[in-house]
């Protein structure tokens, strides 16, 4: 967790019963709209990754973006989107995974990394894992090497960031909810 966990958590508003009844849905856009609050968000990933050899940043469609890209710039290696499916123009490779009810895709340009290009791999949010596990999935397919994965926020009461551990990835969340907070 980042210095400025309790700060960033202290930002984000949880809208009960949103997009279905007995969901906590946690809403980063006050963390946006607040301009010091955004500064200190991006500074907790710079001053976590500042030092370490990285590549590029790997950003998840579509929040993952607004974080990704002012980070690749500060730490100045280059920006990677990962997309949802179709939304590429190029060439690409993708990764199907699992949701709570159905399948989803993502993809990679095919060109996107070098043969071990160093890659860290940001989102907004980690519930369940799958968007993570299935951009690391495309990452090393690539060719490149997930350093870590990284987030803004992480309910660890639904799983995924173990399940991303257990995959062999490293997890850094600025801060986490409980299903209970």
């Amino acid at each position: 967790m980042s210095i400025y966990g309790d700060y960033i958590k202290s930002v984000i508003r949880t809208v009960p019963d949103w997009p279905q009844p007995g969901v906590n849905f946690r809403d980063i856009t006050p963390l946006l709209q607040n301009s010091a609050a955004f500064r200190k968000l991006v500074d907790s990933f710079v001053h976590r990754y500042q030092e370490m050899d990285l590549d590029a940043i790997a950003a998840i469609d579509a929040r993952g973006f607004i974080i990704g890209a002012p980070l690749a710039y500060e730490l100045g290696c280059s920006f990677v989107p990962v997309r949802k499916k179709g939304k590429l123009p190029f060439r690409t490779i993708s990764e199907t995974y699992t949701l709570e009810y159905g399948e989803a895709e993502v993809e990679l340009h095919s060109d996107a990394f070098q043969q071990g290009d160093r890659i860290l791999i940001v989102d907004d949010l980690i519930a369940t894992g799958g968007t993570m596990l299935a951009a690391a999935k495309l990452i090393t397919r690539s060719g490149g090497q997930v350093v870590e994965t990284a987030t803004v926020v992480d309910l660890p009461d639904l799983g995924g960031s173990q399940r991303i551990r257990e995959a062999g990835y490293g997890v850094f969340s600025v801060c986490s909810f409980t299903e209970d907070e």
